[in-house]
């Protein structure tokens, strides 16, 4: 009721407003009642989201896209959670890196053709000419970036797109920064390397950005294929957020979920790599 009368006092508030917002509790006590019968928690509320949330991806015309190097520990555990979280609706794209290690021959045995998609470089590249390929590759409305270990967590895909599906954003980026997910506790300077390279960032481009670094980044498909990519390593970040920026598109953050890989564990960025991203932030902020 104390909602109920905030609502109504509220300007331009109508009859029909009022109603729907009825209508909508009821149904959520409803749920509720079904899910705790005693009616003491709204733990039964939180059970019952979920599901619908990831309703909305399963329908949504998605493609993740999954750069994969040596992933062979990882790679199908990995696309079986993406496939758990968008079902047939949607559409996996690989791009093995000239992996080395037997990744290749899972894919080409337990995944390409399906569940996925898998599209063979004959060399190692590196992550942003895999993406390259991977975006052109695209069908689908919505284009997302799934690294192919567990670092990030595909249940939070809901959260990534809510933003593009209520058409507020182009793009979106995943900060592990924010939010109240669960975050790994690792490195600290690489995580004041990761604040140092978007305060950078942030400066040329004018953004607000927490994370300009983070792996998981979607967009929609119009907005990435227009896009040239010209880095092939871990440059592909600072440089596809200068040109963003430029393009005066609408980008939104939300919090998610990180799962950080030890070095042991097969994490394959390096100190080399921030020399280079700083690199590109200057190349390509100062380059018209």
């Amino acid at each position: 009721m104390f909602i109920l009368s905030i609502l109504q006092s509220l300007p331009g508030t109508t009859t029909d407003d009022v109603k729907l917002f009825s209508a909508k509790r009821e149904e959520l006590f409803k749920s509720v009642a079904t899910d705790d019968p005693g009616g003491k928690s709204l733990q039964g509320v939180f059970l019952r989201l979920r599901p619908a949330e990831e309703k909305q991806v399963t329908q949504m015309n998605l493609s993740v896209i999954i750069p994969c190097y040596n992933e062979v520990g990882s790679i199908e555990q990995v696309v079986q959670s993406v496939m758990d979280v968008i079902g047939n609706e949607g559409e996996i794209i690989i791009v093995d890196d000239g992996s080395t290690d037997g990744t290749r021959e899972i894919l080409k045995n337990n995944i390409d053709g399906k569940p996925a998609r898998v599209i063979y470089q004959k060399v190692n590249q590196g992550k942003g000419a895999a993406l390259r390929v991977g975006f052109a590759a695209a069908t689908k409305d919505i284009v997302i970036v799934q690294d192919a270990d567990f670092e990030y967590d595909p249940q939070d895909y809901p959260i990534i797109m809510e933003p593009i599906l209520n058409n507020h954003a182009d793009i979106v980026y995943g900060s592990r920064f924010i939010g109240n997910r669960p975050h790994r506790v690792l490195y600290f300077w690489h995580r004041m390397g990761n604040g140092l390279l978007t305060f950078m960032s942030n400066m040329f481009t004018n953004l607000n950005l927490t994370d300009m670094e983070t792996g998981y980044k979607a967009f929609r498909r119009e907005v990435i294929q227009s896009i040239e990519i010209e880095e092939n390593r871990f440059g592909f970040e600072p440089e596809i957020t200068a040109k963003i920026a430029r393009g005066r598109y609408r980008i939104y953050e939300v919090g998610i979920g990180y799962f950080g890989r030890t070095y042991v564990e097969g994490k394959k960025i390096g100190w080399k790599d921030g020399i280079w991203a700083i690199w590109c932030i200057l190349k390509y902020n100062l380059r018209r």
